[in-house]
């Protein structure tokens, strides 16, 4: 009986005639495909080429406006020279202060990381008491220090 099943055809399967007229794919005309993707690469550089020149417009918008802010800041500096050592004195007591605050933040999280862990209560509780002071601080710093900057507009690195 098992011969009769592997002699017989099966009605599932049929034969399909892959021999007709269209058995070769057609081949495109040789200039024709390098033509495309000719035109296509150049399409593609043009487009580059247009980012490039965005970029470079970005690039000297940003580095006017950092270049007059720049020289806004030393003007500034030249008509309060008093004041601004008094900012460079204050930025680093300052930054003395800022780093005396994050050992003691840093303190409370090694001796509370499991409940903050765990506790949705004392995590916002944490960040209460810490995040405001710290950002204010940092905020602070960060002015007194471009106040006080040593740095001259001529004598900025990204001056051209």
């Amino acid at each position: 009986m098992t011969e009769d099943r592997r002699s017989r055809p099966s009605p599932l399967y049929s034969q399909i005639d892959v021999s007709g007229p269209y058995a070769t794919p057609p081949v495109p005309a040789p200039g024709g495909l390098a033509g495309e993707m000719t035109r296509l690469l150049r399409e593609m550089l043009a487009a580059q080429d247009r980012q490039n020149e965005l970029l470079e417009e970005l690039v000297n918008q940003l580095s006017a406006t950092q270049r007059q802010r720049a020289n806004e800041l030393g003007q500034w500096k030249q008509a309060n020279p008093h004041l601004a050592k008094s900012c460079r004195k204050a930025a680093e007591a300052l930054s003395k202060v800022q780093t005396e605050y994050l050992a003691n933040l840093t303190e409370e999280i090694n001796e509370n990381y499991e409940g903050l862990i765990d506790g949705e209560f004392l995590l916002n509780e944490f960040v209460d008491r810490f995040g405001p002071r710290l950002a204010h601080l940092n905020g602070l710093l960060q002015v007194l220090s471009q106040l006080s900057s040593a740095s001259t507009p001529a004598s900025t690195p990204n001056t051209p």
